[in-house]
């Protein structure tokens, strides 16, 4: 998990998805807003007909967290920037199966390069 203050709250998350700058990958649309902090702050958001139940939403959602950690001081920068990954609604996640895993780490590999090459 990442700590609190790296996470957006709903007001936040809310902002970004009004005003947002995408990038998008086969399965994940990023969406993320420069910030005033200091601090790069995360949110994902899966839907529930990519999902079967909780638990699965929630591996997912706990997986995001560890592969974000990387990013979470912003480098080369003044500020910071808030990030918003959605899975799209066709793509079906599914702990129990490898390909499914490590196609969402790709897609979240691949959209963190581009978003922080392009500052």
């Amino acid at each position: 998990m990442i700590p609190k203050k790296n996470r957006l709250k709903e007001k936040e998350l809310k902002k970004v998805l009004q005003k947002w700058k995408p990038f998008f990958s086969y399965d994940i649309v990023l969406n993320y807003l420069k910030n005033n902090q200091n601090i790069n702050k995360f949110a994902i958001i899966i839907w529930s007909k990519s999902v079967t139940n909780n638990i699965t939403r929630n591996y997912f959602r706990r997986k995001f967290y560890d592969l974000t950690k990387d990013n979470l001081i912003p480098k080369n920068q003044q500020n910071g920037c808030s990030f918003v990954f959605v899975v799209k609604k066709k793509t079906k996640l599914d702990k129990n199966n490898k390909k499914t895993i490590i196609s969402f780490e790709k897609n979240l590999d691949f959209l963190m390069k581009k978003t922080f090459s392009d500052k």
